[in-house]
């Protein structure tokens, strides 16, 4: 067998992104919970394929199999930028298990104060985890800033749930149980852009097709920021509005009256169902870049109209 070619394209999908089963089996592929089981010898046995190989050394004996395996691990643990290894549940490969968790914890215990403000606290304190880890660029983020953005997001959701909480007791049961998706889209759009204001200061890495970095960019960022808070909210409605439709009907049935400790399993259940994924690549015309920026690309490359970044989770 010969020495694995030093031209396959590992900064892109393994995949076809231009059809459904490709993005599937990408997305599937880079959020796989079974990643936070490998050890940290096994992530960093990843890290070193993946960076040899780009840097034009191909490990003795290494398939092609073997590299894409290694490349999903490396993408499911490091950030894509600084390289750094994110937190445990911070990664790709948590959110799934993590949002199924919590979201069906959200939706099933809402009706009484307590549990809604400990649900709310939870998912805020959660998504402070993974935006900071997840965040694009690496620009620093002070611990101000961290906290600013923590409190400002969590204060948020818990008032937007508790003040709907109130408004809709006399409405009929299952307009309540639409509250916490209410509260998370409030708490996104507050949480995301001050746990990512760094970005709106210096810009984000900005690149051509080969992932040549070729500069930073605020306007990348403003456009990064906003394409997540509406992914985000997006991504809750499948999460956080088919559910509690369907758990509205079955707690009128007999089977679930009888036993109403499967109540949330099985809303945890639905949750992971209907959980979809974001991916993180996005990219922008070079006219809406910063002159000096737009400037500087037509300079080193005038053929390129197109730049790459990436927009964080």
């Amino acid at each position: 067998m010969g020495e694995l070619p030093l031209d396959i394209n590992i900064q892109e999908p393994r995949w076809d992104q231009s059809t459904f089963l490709g993005r599937a089996r990408h997305f599937f592929t880079v959020t796989d919970p079974r990643n936070l089981l490998l050890s940290g010898a096994q992530l960093e046995a990843s890290r070193n394929i993946v960076q040899n190989y780009r840097a034009g050394v191909v490990t003795p004996g290494l398939t092609e199999d073997q590299l894409w395996r290694a490349k999903y691990v490396y993408d499911s643990a490091f950030h894509p930028d600084t390289g750094e290894k994110v937190v445990l549940i911070g990664r790709m490969s948590a959110q799934v298990p993590m949002n199924m968790t919590i979201t069906g914890c959200m939706l099933t215990f809402y009706r009484q104060t307590p549990t809604v403000v400990f649900w709310q606290w939870v998912n805020q304190s959660f998504n402070a985890i993974v935006n900071y880890s997840n965040r694009s660029g690496d620009a620093p983020i002070t611990v101000g800033q961290l906290g600013t953005a923590y409190v400002s997001a969590t204060t948020g959701a818990v008032a937007t749930a508790l003040g709907l909480k109130s408004l809709t007791k006399h409405l009929p049961p299952l307009v309540g149980r639409f509250v916490p998706f209410a509260a998370v889209a409030a708490a996104n759009c507050i949480n995301i852009p001050l746990m990512r204001q760094r970005e709106l200061q210096v810009g984000i890495p900005v690149t051509n097709e080969e992932g040549q970095r070729l500069g930073h960019s605020v306007a990348a960022a403003k456009q990064g920021i906003f394409q997540v808070v509406i992914s985000r909210i997006c991504m809750a409605i499948p999460a956080m509005a088919i559910p509690p439709v369907i758990m509205d009907s079955l707690e009128k049935k007999d089977f679930l009256k009888r036993r109403p400790w499967l109540g949330a399993p099985l809303q945890v259940g639905l949750v992971g169902f209907c959980l979809p994924v974001l991916f993180y690549c996005s990219s922008i015309h070079v006219s809406r870049l910063e002159p000096e920026l737009r400037a500087q690309i037509h300079e080193q490359n005038p053929s390129i109209k197109v730049v790459y970044y990436n927009k964080g989770l």
